[in-house]
């Protein structure tokens, strides 16, 4: 699920106990303010150097438009945290999990331990109050195709019930 609001409220993410960087970053966003934390979401267009084969495959390329990541106002100034990768997923790729110290951004790792590209930022896309789906839609649609984007919302359509695709078991790419 991605072309419906509905599908980046916190209570929906936490019921499907796993999503994509978008819902949580939603839910991340939630968290802060729920603790009384000026929080809002930020999305930008990052490259990912180290994939599954199958998500290359999902996206047609390792250009992933409108990744989602938060912004905590913390000690009078804005700081970014990606609530993308657990740790299992980033000892997986052979990446070091991020640290979040409130003082310092803590978006993705560069490299991972083995010195290889393992992600990079290319463009920013903006910082909101809440999650502007009509807007992620349309720049999938551009970057993906209009074509990828319905075969995606038939294939979360049929399988909201059974549950979603997991990336994290899938081969490696190490392109």
């Amino acid at each position: 699920p991605f072309h419906r609001a509905e599908d980046y409220r916190a209570s929906v993410v936490l019921r499907r106990k796993r999503s994509f960087c978008i819902p949580k970053a939603s839910l991340l966003c939630a968290l802060g303010r729920a603790r009384g934390i000026p929080t809002r979401v930020g999305f930008a267009t990052v490259r990912n150097h180290l994939a599954t084969k199958q998500l290359l495959d999902f996206f047609g390329s390792e250009i992933f438009v409108w990744h989602g990541f938060v912004e905590f106002f913390l000690n009078g100034q804005w700081v970014k945290a990606t609530p993308a990768f657990n740790r299992e997923l980033c000892e997986r790729h052979r990446v070091p999990p991020l640290d979040f110290n409130g003082r310092e951004d803590s978006i993705f790792q560069p490299y991972n331990l083995e010195n290889r590209k393992f992600m990079e930022y290319l463009s920013f896309h903006g910082i909101y109050s809440d999650i502007p789906v009509d807007e992620i839609v349309a720049g999938w649609t551009k970057a993906y195709g209009e074509e990828r984007i319905r075969t995606w919302i038939k294939m979360y359509e049929e399988k909201e019930q059974e549950g979603f695709r997991d990336f994290e078991t899938e081969e490696i790419w190490k392109g």
